[in-house]
């Protein structure tokens, strides 16, 4: 295997050490088969073996336990069954392909291969040869039967009725100008012919991305299909001479080829790039109240919090210039579809009490992930630069967590927004000391 890359999944629900000897923890010498990107479509989509595979971080202490008895476990099921091994820190695409939120991973790849399940047997050799033969029993029964499993080999034509492609949108000539060139949306569109055995390879890929990107974008990135045999307007108009030929349809600008490459995550990855080009900036909200925190939070990985000081520490234009800030790396890290809120110091302090910001230090940022109930802090200066490398080490999986305080949002107040303005002091009741005579009152208590 080749060098490993330290590195450290945070948000992950199984909580591992950093080694700082980092090691690969499988050979070629190994029965576990060393699986990457490149390999991973033709070896287990592609493949009509059963398949376990082990997504695993080579500093992950855990992974380090599980090592030994994964080999054995590998020999021992040595012609029966496929047992694989992911570097899921150095192949992070491949990892986030298949929802790996923590190390070790392990994943059973049946029948249909699209729809791997996950292991939560026992780490022991024994238990997972078990496992292993019980998915294979079940498998053999299922051809018995007659039940393939859709996408078993990822070679079976359209025509077949095999996998699911309930999100890949089929064309053709009458439909292809009312959804796709007055469309608002982006759409990625494979010209295809059911005979040619590339567009079947293609098939379980495309189907895997239209559903994920269709998730991720909220529908505004489309994936959709052309039988280029049938609708050969289509294909004389775009100059469709090969198969597959996939072209970007953007409103406003003439298509262009798609050149990338055919895995359902480099499918993935362009389609998201196209996504963020496209999308607004992030709104930056302020917590008026429980709905702006909750909605925000729960429709994104992660949320990003800042707490300003108070309107008569920096005036409005000490505020804007923080919020100048935030908007500036909320337009950065658009790609990474975070959601950005703000509140002012004493506003929400339950909050702040739950995210360990505790009522001093302002300004000051936490990035939360809602799902996990987990926060890390910024520690450096409140600039583009220090928040910069704060959230680059999020990108990364890196960086320091903490439990929310309590494990869930605290209750958070309803306040009215900011105004734009400068603060005032309020107006303080005057005080009539005219009827008071200084000379009745006690000297002992003066």
């Amino acid at each position: 295997m080749g060098a490993c890359a330290a590195g450290r999944l945070w948000w992950g629900t199984v909580s591992c050490t950093l080694f700082l000897a980092v090691n690969c923890l499988y050979s070629a010498s190994d029965d576990v088969i060393e699986l990457t990107p490149t390999n991973f479509n033709k070896e287990v989509i592609q493949s009509e073996s059963l398949w376990l595979v082990e997504f695993y971080a080579p500093w992950c202490g855990h992974c380090q336990r599980l090592t030994p008895e994964w080999k054995k476990a590998a020999t021992a099921l040595k012609g029966v069954v496929k047992v694989g091994a992911v570097d899921a820190d150095k192949h992070q695409s491949l990892g986030g392909q298949y929802g790996v939120r923590g190390f070790p991973t392990i994943k059973i790849f049946g029948a249909n291969k699209n729809k791997a399940e996950d292991y939560q047997g026992g780490r022991t050799s024994d238990a997972i040869v078990d496992a292993a033969l019980s998915a294979l029993r079940s498998l053999v029964k299922d051809r018995l039967s007659g039940r393939s499993g859709g996408y078993s080999s990822g070679k079976q034509s359209r025509e077949s009725g095999g996998g699911d492609k309930k999100d890949v949108i089929e064309l053709t000539d009458d439909s292809f100008d009312k959804n796709v060139i007055n469309s608002d949306d982006v759409w990625m569109v494979e010209f295809y012919a059911p005979w040619c055995g590339h567009c079947k390879n293609l098939e379980p890929e495309w189907a895997a991305a239209a559903t994920e990107v269709k998730e991720q974008t909220k529908g505004k990135v489309k994936l959709a299909a052309v039988d280029a045999t049938v609708n050969q307007m289509l294909a004389g108009r775009y100059g469709i001479r090969g198969f597959p030929t996939i072209k970007i349809f953007q409103k406003g600008e003439d298509p262009v080829d798609y050149d990338g490459g055919r895995t359902r995550s480099d499918i993935i990855a362009r389609a998201l790039d196209l996504f963020s080009d496209n999308a607004p900036p992030p709104e930056l909200l302020e917590i008026i109240n429980e709905d702006v925190l909750k909605s925000t939070c729960d429709a994104h990985q992660l949320c990003i919090i800042s707490v300003l000081p108070h309107i008569l520490d920096t005036g409005a234009s000490g505020r804007n210039s923080y919020l100048d800030v935030m908007l500036k790396m909320a337009e950065k890290y658009k790609k990474k579809m975070w959601g950005w809120l703000w509140t002012e110091a004493g506003a929400q302090s339950d909050l702040e009490s739950s995210l360990g910001i505790g009522g001093f230090g302002y300004p000051a940022m936490a990035a939360v992930n809602a799902r996990k109930m987990k926060f890390a802090l910024l520690k450096g200066s409140f600039s583009e630069q220090g928040i910069n490398e704060f959230l680059r080490e999020l990108s990364v999986g890196r960086g320091s967590t903490a439990p929310v305080g309590g494990g869930a949002f605290p209750k958070i107040h309803s306040v009215e927004p900011w105004d734009g303005k400068d603060g005032e002091l309020p107006v303080e009741d005057d005080i009539d000391l005219s009827d008071v005579d200084l000379d009745d009152w006690d000297k002992d208590e003066l």
